[in-house]
């Protein structure tokens, strides 16, 4: 009777898992997701210590656990800057697969093999890939290592014989438990998430955060399983389900295949696209001031340079200004454009730009040929035209058509290409300026000139 009311607590947090990630899908009602999904977690996990009883030390010890990482976790939200968004979201994700993995080998060190043991090897094996690929993706984000691709000769046949070695001393593992064994198949499972994620480049990690957020949630759903968890399973399978369709949206936002993400190495070299018609044009800001102040219609583009530079606050001071005057502006929001997908929204929102202003590629992409102004602010792949042109390293990446604007000005530090390490055709163009200097300080500057219009 007890285990019953146990298992209906975990059916109901179900329900309140999915109206969380409903509600995350959009903006707007984004935050208050976030509190459904929090609230249903924490109910479960309420359930959880109530239904095991009393286990002694180790209640003891839990509870402490619970302690030290609830109060890292809250000083953490609460301090990061919103800027640094994406890696804390890459290393939290890599916690949840490093606990899938722990939770996996105590099952297998504590159980005799039987059905749920292949649950937990798999879940080991996912669990363990997912939290060493997550730390290297946080490292890349965080700037403590090379953010570009990092290949070396033979490198995926390398990759391949460390993931069949920690899949077969999972089997192993399976026929002869032994804790030996057991850190073998760890430390495998841990080297392939390392050398798996070493080759992915900084232009490619939304898609690398929604896969391990997907293997992740895999990785959970499959401890679930063993353990006759209901919470787990439906959790982790939301959260697999949900992760693997926002990877291959983000890889098709880039016109590639996962596998080209994955394997592929992009980005590891700089590409040497040729000579560029046209030159590079500098201009100052209060030129640009008095273009946007006698402009009709704004379009702003941002992109990482923007949270780099954190100049989002500034750019919804200059959005108001505009606006005072009569400008209409509109924001164009590439789905790859940041370090996470939304990352761009979540900024603008921060800084408080309205949601009714953020427009997706779709949706704006028919409007740049009317915009007066365009201002591109730490965009770079994203806007580059090379993508329609066949045998660039972007062809076919779907891009912002900024181009095609009347005028085109890009806020950037300097002549340095993008992640993907191609020259950008956009500088080129006829109608593109170039207002060199850190984002922030460029649209203080613009801010200043426009009001002295």
């Amino acid at each position: 009777m007890y285990d019953d009311l146990v298992d209906a607590v975990y059916i109901a947090t179900i329900f309140f898992f999915v109206i969380g990630l409903h509600r995350m899908s959009h903006p707007i009602t984004a935050r208050s997701g976030i509190v459904w999904a929090g609230g249903a977690m924490l109910l479960a996990t309420v359930v959880t210590f109530v239904g095991i009883g009393n286990l002694g030390t180790n209640f003891v010890l839990m509870l402490v656990g619970l302690g030290i990482g609830g109060t890292i976790g809250y000083v953490a939200a609460k301090r990061v800057a919103m800027t640094d968004m994406p890696q804390m979201v890459a290393i939290y994700n890599g916690m949840g697969g490093g606990a899938a993995g722990a939770i996996a080998a105590v099952e297998l060190l504590g159980s005799t093999v039987g059905t749920t043991a292949d649950l937990s090897v798999a879940g080991g094996l996912i669990g363990g890939i997912s939290f060493a690929g997550s730390v290297i993706a946080f490292l890349k984000l965080q700037g403590w290592m090379p953010q570009r691709a990092i290949a070396f000769p033979g490198q995926q046949p390398v990759n391949l014989l460390v993931l069949a070695g920690a899949i077969g001393s999972g089997i192993l593992v399976l026929a002869h438990p032994f804790p030996n064994g057991l850190l073998v198949f760890f430390a495998l499972a841990l080297g392939y998430g390392l050398l798996m994620t070493i080759p992915i480049g900084g232009a490619d990690m939304p898609v690398v955060i929604s896969l391990y957020n997907a293997l992740t949630g895999l990785a959970v759903g499959l401890d679930g399983f063993a353990l006759q968890n209901y919470s787990m399973v439906i959790a982790g399978t939301l959260v697999g389900a949900a992760g693997s369709l926002l990877t291959i949206l983000m890889a098709r936002a880039m016109n590639r295949s996962i596998a080209n993400v994955l394997f592929s190495a992009f980005g590891a070299k700089e590409t040497d696209t040729g000579p560029i018609a046209g030159s590079m044009k500098s201009v100052e800001a209060d030129d640009v001031a008095v273009m946007l102040a006698y402009a009709g219609k704004v379009i702003v583009a941002p992109g990482y340079g923007m949270a780099v530079a954190q100049a989002q606050q500034k750019v919804k001071e200059l959005t108001d200004l505009l606006t005072a005057k009569g400008v209409t502006v509109k924001f164009a929001i590439h789905p790859v454009a940041g370090r996470m997908p939304g990352h761009m929204n979540v900024l603008l929102a921060e800084a408080g730009v309205s949601y009714d202003q953020l427009f997706d590629r779709d949706e704006i992409n028919n409007e740049f040929p009317s915009a007066d102004v365009v201002l591109v602010i730490g965009a770079n792949d994203v806007v580059n035209p090379a993508a329609r042109r066949a045998g660039s390293p972007l062809e076919g990446m779907p891009i912002l058509d900024v181009d095609q604007a009347k005028m085109v000005v890009v806020l950037k530090r300097g002549q340095g290409r993008g992640f993907a390490g191609v020259e950008n055709e956009l500088f080129y163009k006829d109608n593109a300026r170039l207002l060199y200097g850190d984002a922030s300080e460029s649209v203080a500057k613009l801010v200043q000139a426009l009001k002295k219009l």
